[in-house]
């Protein structure tokens, strides 16, 4: 026969000095949620979508997973092969409002493996919190923002006015020519009838959020010197080192004025034109390295530059032709690639930052709402896939919600840290619901150049 079950006072104080142990190992309903959240950022970032081969076949698979799960339309074109374009769509309840875009590049920049205290596709979470990953601020980080909210947002019962389309493009590390610039330019594009677009911005070191109304044009430029090759020995004049050698100082003088107003305070880095040296290329090659004892008859160096929407393009490329590269020293010079700084009707590739415009005061309000501050507007100092929808006269807001964040976009060690992801999530949410409820005073649709 069993022994009865007894329960005396010492099993009461035993329980009761373990229950704290007990509550303490089951996971709240917010943590597990947050959980699953952190989980699913993870997985993006542990994707390899690096350049130059990409695994757009996994990035895409996961993308869609993502879009079945909240129930949200979506299609995959590929205007050229391997290079897929995934477009989510959440249908809004009045299809006669122009839609909203919200833009991210599925690509991310090499890695040099060695340099990382954590793989660079491991998504590895320190003690701090902080998520170790290429793409996880640029810009994996927001693709899975967009896509958290809208989760968010289906939970709580929200039906949106306006169509809300999500777009995640291939190859904006690479120009984007065959990712957003193909897609703006579509008939598919054009039936989307999107009136205002937002992509990526940067990481905020402090605690206000950047938010960026244009970008710097990248102008790349090849600088060809040509001279008689003599003995590595010999002194003579108008070789083609020494003529590149003075093009070089005389560029380091104009890149020296330009980031001495920055250093000062007088303009911000978006406002300036930027030039830095991407390489130089001389000499004659040998079974050991170079043949030092010739001066070689060529060489040349590549510079990247950058230049504000109002910069004046004439004037420095007259500037290149006379002082740079002049044919007076036997030098050449061409563009590798020549950015867009006006849209199809001349004006400045900039959009509106007051209350001319209402999708900049929309995001104002829903930043503020969801208790984010903002500094002052800037020009984004590189080049976005933004440019290819403002060029088409639209107005496109750059945004990433990182604050107290160091900028490590194309670093070695880049990371983001939970907290700070989780927090740009409700920002994305209180910005999707104010963007698909506006309704324009007067009725449906303002015109585009108002915005």
């Amino acid at each position: 026969m069993e022994k009865p079950c007894t329960f005396n006072l010492l099993h009461l104080h035993f329980l009761y000095l373990l229950l704290p142990f007990l509550t303490n190992s089951i996971p709240s309903p917010a943590q597990a949620d947050h959980s699953e959240i952190i989980s699913r950022f993870q997985q993006y970032l542990q994707i390899n979508t690096s350049q130059p081969s990409p695994d757009y076949q996994k990035s895409t698979h996961f993308i869609l997973s993502q879009a079945d799960s909240l129930s949200l339309q979506s299609q995959v074109i590929e205007f050229v092969q391997g290079k897929p374009i995934v477009l989510l769509q959440w249908p809004g309840s009045d299809p006669s409002l122009p839609s909203i875009l919200l833009n991210s590049h599925t690509d991310v920049v090499p890695s040099e493996y060695s340099k990382w205290v954590h793989p660079p596709f491991g998504a590895h979470i320190d003690e701090q919190g902080n998520i170790f990953a290429r793409g996880s601020q640029d810009m994996k980080c927001v693709g899975m923002q967009y896509l958290e909210a809208i989760r968010r947002l289906r939970s709580s019962g929200f039906c949106p006015k306006r169509s809300l389309y999500l777009s995640f493009v291939p190859d904006e590390e690479i120009d984007g020519r065959d990712g957003a610039e193909m897609l703006a330019s579509s008939d598919v594009f054009k039936n989307m009838n999107v009136d205002i677009v937002l992509d990526e911005g940067l990481a905020s070191p402090n605690e206000n959020y950047r938010v960026f109304y244009g970008e710097r044009a990248p102008l790349w430029l090849v600088i060809k010197s040509n001279g008689a090759p003599g003995h590595g020995a010999k002194l003579y004049e108008n070789s083609a080192m020494e003529n590149l050698f003075k093009s070089i100082e005389s560029i380091r003088r104009f890149r020296a004025s330009q980031f001495d107003l920055v250093k000062a305070g007088l303009k911000a880095e978006g406002e300036v034109i930027s030039v830095n040296m991407a390489f130089l290329k001389a000499g004659t090659p040998s079974p050991t390295g170079f043949v030092m004892n010739l001066q070689p008859s060529e060489a040349e160096a590549g510079f990247d530059i950058r230049i504000p929407p109002i910069g004046n393009v004439e004037s420095l490329e007259k500037q290149i032709a006379e002082e740079w590269a002049p044919a007076s020293r036997n030098m050449t010079f061409e563009f590798k690639a020549k950015g867009i700084l006006h849209d199809d009707l001349g004006r400045p590739l900039v959009t509106a930052t007051d209350s001319s415009n209402p999708w900049w005061t929309l995001l104002e309000e829903a930043i503020k709402k969801a208790n984010g501050k903002i500094g002052k507007p800037e020009i984004f100092p590189a080049s976005t896939d933004a440019q290819n929808f403002r060029k088409l006269g639209l107005p496109a807001i750059g945004f990433s919600p990182m604050a107290n964040t160091p900028i490590l976009l194309h670093d070695h060690n880049e990371f983001l840290n939970q907290a700070e992801y989780l927090r740009g999530i409700e920002v994305y949410e209180s910005i999707i619901k104010a963007y698909t409820s506006y309704i324009p005073p007067g009725g449906h649709g303002d015109s585009r150049d108002e915005l």
